[in-house]
């Protein structure tokens, strides 16, 4: 895979996108919960990111929305009758409910699955492993249709593992690629694969957050990467999230630390053992590889943990530019905050391989607790792996245009909490999601599960 490129798969921001405020341990999400959204301004936000990612060279492509309501589920749960009349059961019985029923939490695909390169793979296969998530429920409802989308586009089993998610069990609770990071020479090549866990399961005696869960289990991560054939003790790095920094709001590792090729930029609080555990990994790179690796240590006197979430300066991208230059693109609150400015600008002057730091707009995610890195999955894919994928998804400007006429046409410019028992909202965002599969050329009943 020595051509490989890395595709940034951005999910679109789904027209039922609100803030119910669904997530523990998501600050920004509880903090905004009940809150007046506008599906239209997110949907546009983010694909104005991905045509900032596209212009600077970087492969991009599209992940598409679920379909809301999730009314499979609401029926599972014993509602019946028609979708009104199941509306305001919901409505009256159990407004959280109606809610996730509603959740658009399928747009941050960093959680939408684990993804490990071919290079990296005993089976020279692109491996998935779709996220249980099940730590909520809300999100844990994604899980099938996640699985079925991967599956669509990745259908080729010659180059593509799409495996089914692990058991949805407390002791295997996954929350997919926010809590996993690449490094590598270059992303072609077998590289180093970090996964970064918040508990352990079955070890009673191991550190735990008191506050908030950690929703990453250790055992989840290692049944992952023995799924994906990896070189566990060569190829693989399993850290632990430092305790505290879950019970100040770092719900998953994208927002403390991030990586890319071979650079780490990372909060000096963001592990458990963390001197020791980076000597580890810095020992397991000079090994490997003859290039240095960075690690660019974030000093809390420099950013708070609090300034962090805030920020979401570690949920940033780490982008490799055609011209050989990595960006770092920030939400725009990393510009507005001054110890994060002070940050950016450091990592710019210094000697690390960030030479740019540019600032998106995303305001509509942020205030939901999701930033750039939180809209994206990284695959690594060659030529060959390129074209056996579904072409529909692959960024280009016509797709682009579509997209924004498509989100102009069938989002509602506003959208509180009380919208969602309208049965209005249910017709809307079906007939979205069959337009949608239309210009993807994916099948309807892939996208628009009406059941």
């Amino acid at each position: 895979m020595a051509s490989a490129r890395e595709y940034n798969f951005d999910g679109i921001v789904g027209p039922s996108h609100n803030y119910a405020g669904l997530s523990w341990g998501n600050v920004a999400s509880a903090k905004n919960r009940n809150a007046t959204s506008s599906p239209r301004n997110a949907a546009l936000e983010g694909i104005a990111k991905m045509s900032r990612v596209a212009g600077m060279g970087v492969s991009q492509a599209v992940l598409p929305p679920l379909c809301r309501p999730n009314l499979r589920l609401l029926r599972q749960l014993g509602f019946s009758g028609t979708v009104t009349e199941v509306l305001n059961r919901v409505a009256s019985s159990d407004p959280v409910l109606l809610a996730i029923a509603w959740s658009a939490s399928s747009m941050w695909t960093a959680n939408a699955a684990t993804v490990s390169p071919a290079a990296d793979c005993a089976d020279g296969k692109t491996h998935f492993t779709p996220a249980n998530l099940g730590s909520l429920l809300h999100r844990s409802a994604e899980t099938t249709s996640t699985t079925a989308i991967l599956r669509a586009i990745f259908a080729d089993g010659k180059y593509f593992q799409v495996h089914d998610p692990l058991p949805c069990s407390m002791a295997l609770t996954d929350e997919g690629a926010a809590n996993h990071t690449r490094l590598c020479q270059s992303f072609g090549e077998p590289g180093i694969e970090i996964f970064v866990s918040g508990r352990s399961a079955l070890d009673a005696s191991a550190a735990a957050p008191k506050k908030f869960p950690g929703r990453q289990t250790i055992e989840a991560s290692q049944a992952v990467a023995r799924n994906h054939q990896l070189n566990l003790s060569e190829g693989t790095v399993f850290l632990q999230q430092n305790p505290d920094v879950i019970d100040n709001g770092v719900f998953h590792n994208d927002v403390i630390s991030v990586g890319n090729r071979n650079l780490l930029l990372v909060h000096e609080n963001a592990f458990l053992n963390q001197p020791r555990r980076i000597g580890e990994l810095q020992d397991l790179w000079s090994r490997r590889f003859p290039v240095p690796l960075f690690v660019e240590t974030i000093l809390g006197k420099e950013l708070s943990v609090q300034d962090a979430v805030s920020s979401y300066l570690f949920n940033s991208q780490l982008l490799c530019r055609n011209d050989g230059g990595m960006t770092l693109l920030c939400p725009a609150e990393c510009r507005e905050l001054p110890s994060a400015l002070e940050v950016t600008q450091r990592l710019v002057a210094g000697d690390s391989p960030v030479d740019q730091v540019a600032f998106m707009d995303l305001r509509q995610s942020m205030r939901n607790g999701g930033g750039p890195a939180c809209l994206r999955l990284r695959v690594v894919l060659d030529e060959q792996a390129r074209n056996a994928a579904h072409p529909g998804v692959f960024w280009n400007a016509g797709l682009e245009q579509q997209l924004v006429a498509w989100v102009e046409k069938h989002y509602r410019e506003s959208l509180h909490p009380d919208d969602l028992r309208d049965p209005a909202l249910v017709d809307e965002t079906f007939l979205a999601m069959e337009s949608l599969a239309d210009i993807l050329d994916l099948p309807r009943d892939l996208l628009c599960d009406q059941a």
